[in-house]
């Protein structure tokens, strides 16, 4: 039912998982299933970090985890046992390559051209010149994360190695999906930091659900969500301050029955009291995010299916 991706399978081919330069691993890993209309992917978890990167990294030992979504795999896998929904997981880092950035969104002025033209900054890529486009160059209270600028050359490299076989085994799988079912889910599953308290010292949200203010998927899929976790008695806000980004731009595509959700998960409700490894509620936090998986589920399969209803998790 929900099997890992072989070397025979032909859906996404293995060789489109990409390497991850100057490492020894594949960019991504895909565990496929077709038993429901729903793909999960985790793109800022990865922990496999080529040593060169780190030693080119001021501090890594601090700036490296600051830049994770820290063990947001670990609670998407256990999603996925409990729902047997397919699972893509980013290897790569993010300190290497945001995948949540437009390939074009690059601060230039942390690129050596070696040679090669390279484009000058622009009105484009102010995100990028913040600190956090597709390589990010500076986080808040840390300053700059390299020691030098990077290399055209690797930039190039980790284009092609990974943002780029990332995004086409996402785009293949929720084609698949789409064929099979009439409609297709993707839930694309980060963390957060805690928030801060609202007004009045109200409790922050535990989670925020993003569908780019209505234009990543058909809204009835964002009410099931914002309801299942509220009844549940957590705290979910919707769209602020995380309304979600290039992943649910490129991807979800409503009229032609693909739809996207981001969905964040504040760290301090599934990490241990340091915020640093998976703690003791975790299981607690994956049980609700599966029950509510598999409500959206059989959602996405009545969408597909029109006046049929399929149901999809049983």
């Amino acid at each position: 039912m929900h099997e890992p991706l072989q070397d025979d399978e032909s859906d996404v081919e293995p060789r489109s998982r990409g390497d991850i330069p100057g490492g020894d691993g594949p960019a991504f890993s895909l565990e496929l299933s077709d038993s429901l209309p729903l793909l999960i992917a985790v793109p800022h978890a990865g922990r496999a970090y080529p040593g060169a990167v780190l030693e080119s990294m001021r501090e890594p030992e601090w700036t490296a985890p600051r830049l994770e979504d820290r063990y947001a795999d670990a609670l998407g896998r256990e999603i996925a046992r409990l729902t047997g929904a397919p699972l893509l997981m980013a290897k790569a880092p993010r300190a290497m390559l945001d995948l949540n950035r437009a390939p074009d969104d690059i601060d230039w002025g942390m690129v050596t051209r070696h040679g090669t033209k390279t484009p000058t900054n622009s009105l484009a890529n102010r995100r990028a010149r913040s600190g956090l486009g597709l390589v990010p160059r500076r986080l808040p209270g840390v300053g700059e994360l390299w020691k030098a600028p990077l290399p055209r050359d690797q930039l190039d490299a980790r284009i092609a190695g990974i943002h780029r076989p990332y995004h086409r085994a996402l785009s293949k799988v929720l084609e698949n999906l789409r064929d099979r079912w009439g409609a297709a889910l993707l839930l694309d599953l980060h963390s957060m930091p805690p928030l801060r308290p609202g007004p009045n010292d109200a409790k922050p949200a535990e989670f925020v659900l993003g569908d780019r203010f209505g234009a990543s998927c058909d809204p009835i899929l964002s009410a099931l969500v914002l309801s299942e976790i509220g009844e549940a008695g957590r705290r979910i806000a919707h769209n602020r301050p995380y309304a979600g980004g290039y992943v649910l731009d490129c991807h979800a595509a409503p009229k032609r029955g693909i739809h996207a959700l981001q969905l964040e998960v504040c760290r301090s409700t599934y990490l241990d009291a340091r915020l640093e490894r998976p703690g003791p509620r975790l299981g607690t936090v994956a049980r609700l995010l599966a029950k509510t998986i598999r409500s959206l589920a059989d959602e996405v399969a009545r969408l597909g299916d029109g006046d049929t209803i399929r149901q999809a998790a049983e």
